[in-house]
């Protein structure tokens, strides 16, 4: 098959329940794009029916594909997703769909300009975020000065799941990605940032989803101890060897 302008990776662990609604919503929108493209879902090791979920729709939409790979983590499962696709753009996407697989389209060209990464915002101008209790903002918000503060300065948002590279920057950035949790993609932005990559926030319309993967206080504790697991590889010079472009 010739190479796809775009790949979908949704990374997926117990995604048995949501799947059965997020595929065939990501279907009707790309079926219609003017473009290749593939969905590719990446099964982190679930331990529920999510396989065959995924097994049964690819086996109906030969665009679908099942990545099945051992448990790691989410970053883990991106890392593979991400490196497997031969997309010229690589879109991360949240088996919940907290952002409307719609606004995928801001951020493919020509709507946006050259950029190498671009991020989903909720938190810049044009952004909106729909039903999230405070309490989950606050210690959103937190967390971000603590990533500005210690990683990476002037990113508002690191850690909305929905992110988009070109071809090149994935192949470049991915390979030396260390971190398998849900902290990888800080690491990931700071890896771009080190290799020069352009780098922008795009506003998206986020909605809250009560189900989501995230145990707030136990990932958030992770979420920390990962942070400083990539200080102190910067400090060891860990990173040393990737240059600016």
């Amino acid at each position: 098959m010739p190479r796809p302008f775009l790949s979908v990776v949704v990374p997926a662990y117990n995604e048995e329940p949501r799947l059965p609604d997020t595929l065939p919503t990501m279907l009707d929108f790309l079926r219609y794009r003017p473009y290749g493209w593939e969905l590719r879902v990446v099964d982190d090791g679930s331990e529920d029916g999510t396989r065959e979920v995924v097994q049964a729709f690819a086996a109906e939409h030969p665009q679908v594909v099942l990545q099945a790979e051992p448990h790691r983590g989410k970053g883990g499962a991106v890392r593979a997703g991400m490196l497997a696709s031969e997309a010229e753009y690589r879109f991360i996407c949240d088996a919940d769909l907290s952002m409307p697989v719609e606004q995928i389209e801001r951020f493919l060209p020509p709507r946006r300009g050259p950029y190498e990464v671009a991020i989903a915002s909720r938190e810049i101008q044009g952004a909106r975020r729909i039903g999230e209790p405070p309490s989950r903002h606050l210690m959103g918000r937190v967390f971000n000065r603590l990533v500005q503060s210690l990683i990476i300065p002037g990113i508002e948002d690191t850690q909305c799941g929905f992110k988009m590279f070109t071809g090149e920057a994935a192949d470049a950035l991915f390979p030396r990605q260390t971190i398998d949790g849900w902290a990888f993609d800080v690491e990931i932005l700071f890896l771009a940032y080190l290799m020069g990559f352009r780098i922008i926030e795009v506003p998206v319309d986020w909605y809250y989803m009560e189900r989501s993967q995230i145990r707030p206080f136990t990932d958030a504790k992770r979420m920390v101890e990962e942070i400083l697991h990539i200080r102190a590889n910067h400090f060891k010079g860990l990173y040393d060897e990737v240059k600016r472009r």
